[in-house]
């Protein structure tokens, strides 16, 4: 349906394995236009006319720097989501996914999973308000467009994402980026240093699945649930580290600091995508762990 596809943040860490998926959509970059500057946005949508956007950029970051610089990721956050909705209205461009993020589900539901109905259930987590507001209003925006103008505007909320060409051992590094680096500098008989208690449940999503899932989405998702896609598998941080502690075959200690523990729970149902996608299928958190281990050591 859509041949001139264009994709923001297409030199990020979801952005260049995409590209592997789909490399005939086009994968823009900060030098090819500043996202936080309207003008610029609005002159390259107008040249390059996509019929379709795939919005993936934003300011990133794992919990502490997401904690220690909310200011700052609500600036950036806010500029570009605002400017890329409405330079695609002003181009005539009806078709924009975005992707906003589980973190912008509240910090605490009655039930568990949860589901696209409970979105404004409650404020999103304190260490990470401003990025979880932030693209809360994102999906605000895709629905005021679609709703004004009737644009097909509309949002996935991917869980935690990891895989290959993630930020690894930045400071915009993820956890499983971040436990995948301190294990691969790590000694045998070395003990590790790790934010929190160890018991926070995550849903970590391969992104090699969100990439097939993407395309997908961009053909079948035309309405204005915050689609959830996660999987079902939930695990602690606890048994994340031991899990690849299990296939390093290293003798290492984990600690937790007690600290920046963040939500205990943020799991969210991947019923509606399952009904969306009848043939959605999700890598393991053993597989796809392991295999990002194996592509770290390859290209670090």
């Amino acid at each position: 349906m859509y041949k001139n596809v264009y994709v923001t943040g297409g030199t990020g860490f979801v952005g260049k394995n995409l590209k592997t998926h789909r490399p005939s959509w086009n994968f823009l970059s900060s030098k090819d236009c500043d996202l936080t500057d309207y003008n610029q946005v609005v002159d390259f949508l107008h040249n390059k006319q996509p019929d379709a956007i795939v919005h993936l950029a934003g300011r990133v970051g794992g919990i502490k720097e997401n904690n220690d610089n909310q200011a700052d990721f609500y600036y950036k956050n806010c500029a570009i989501n605002t400017n890329i909705l409405q330079a695609a209205h002003q181009c005539g461009i009806n078709r924009v996914l975005s992707s906003v993020s589980t973190c912008a589900f509240p910090n605490k539901v009655k039930n568990y999973p949860f589901s696209e109905s409970d979105f404004y259930s409650g404020p999103p987590a304190p260490t990470n308000f401003s990025y979880g507001m932030t693209k809360r209003m994102l999906h605000v925006g895709s629905v005021a467009y679609r709703k004004q103008y009737g644009r097909n505007f509309s949002t996935f909320c991917p869980s935690n994402v990891y895989g290959p060409h993630d930020h690894f051992g930045k400071k915009s590094s993820h956890f499983v980026a971040s436990l995948i680096n301190k294990v691969y500098n790590a000694k045998s008989g070395d003990t590790i240093e790790l934010w929190g208690t160890g018991n926070p449940l995550r849903q970590q999503l391969y992104v090699s699945d969100l990439c097939d899932l993407i395309p997908i989405l961009l053909e079948r998702h035309n309405d204005e649930i915050p689609l959830i896609v996660a999987p079902s598998e939930n695990l602690s941080i606890y048994e994340m580290s031991q899990i690849l502690k299990k296939q390093v075959n290293k003798n290492l200690n984990f600690v937790f600091n007690g600290n920046l523990d963040g939500q205990y729970r943020k799991d969210g149902s991947n019923t509606c995508l399952r009904e969306l996608v009848p043939s959605v299928d999700f890598t393991s958190f053993h597989d796809g762990v392991r295999e990002t281990y194996e592509w770290f050591l390859e290209n670090k």
